[in-house]
């Protein structure tokens, strides 16, 4: 199946941040939700250390940043945002975090887990990825696999009639290791406008000119303006999946072309 064709019925997002997100994968999901898929948001903290500014307290920043971050998922079409409000600054891939992300998982059932790349240090000349990033992707893919499709781990979540369930593909966003190129040319204004959403950490600069220029350049010998670039992950395969949880999805042809 060509991934480009592809349209998950689900989708669960999981990073670090309010605007994580949107700087990631929101043209993705944006395309996905207007096709018709179930989208969720599983951000792990609050992004409460974010605003840097005299007498804003972490409180404060909490509800500003969150609510940023739910009209940001408004905007793409999301049908939930969940946050776990782990420490801003301080994430760590424990396992007590890993069964909060297994329980998430187990209790939105997606097709598709799209989330960061743990191996991801250098980005550029000019940027470190920020450890919560690498922490928080870790996280999604250890809660991922194996641990949300094994009944006989954190059992305690089955007494919460949360039962096993085994994601069919992961997306890690990224530009190593790129198997798949998403077209978002289509939804690259509703990803500028979510991005925008998020005012605190914008102060008066506009995203749209680097991510315009992010996405070209991923679209570069293309048949496409702008794109969203993964490493896809198949843990489960077409005939298995139809098997157990219904049809497999794709665009048609025309749709594809977009």
């Amino acid at each position: 199946m060509d991934n480009d064709s592809y349209i998950p019925q689900s989708a669960l997002a999981i990073y670090a941040h309010p605007d994580d997100i949107e700087f990631s994968c929101a043209g993705t999901l944006a395309r996905w939700a207007n096709s018709g898929a179930r989208i969720g948001y599983l951000v792990l903290t609050s992004g409460e250390v974010g605003i840097a500014e005299p007498g804003m307290s972490k409180s404060r920043a909490v509800r500003i940043r969150e609510a940023e971050q739910n009209e940001a998922a408004r905007i793409i079409g999301a049908d939930s945002v969940t946050f776990l409000r782990e420490p801003d600054g301080l994430l760590q891939p424990s396992i007590d975090l890993r069964m909060k992300v297994v329980r998430e998982i187990r209790r939105f059932r997606p097709e598709v887990i799209v989330c960061g790349d743990p191996t991801v240090v250098w980005a550029g000349e000019t940027y470190i990825n920020h450890p919560d990033h690498r922490a928080a992707a870790t996280v999604a893919l250890d809660a991922t696999f194996p641990a949300a499709g094994q009944p006989n781990l954190f059992q305690e979540l089955e007494q919460e009639g949360l039962t096993a369930h085994k994601p069919r593909k992961v997306f890690v966003s990224g530009r190593q290791q790129v198997s798949q190129y998403i077209n978002i040319t289509d939804a690259m204004d509703l990803k500028i406008t979510a991005l925008r959403a998020h005012k605190s950490q914008m102060k008066g600069w506009d995203p749209a000119p680097m991510v315009k220029e992010w996405a070209a350049s991923l679209a570069k010998g293309k048949e496409m303006r702008y794109a969203e670039s993964y490493r896809v992950i198949t843990l489960v395969n077409d005939e298995d999946w139809e098997k157990t949880n219904g049809r497999v999805t794709e665009l048609k042809p025309h749709e594809a072309q977009r």
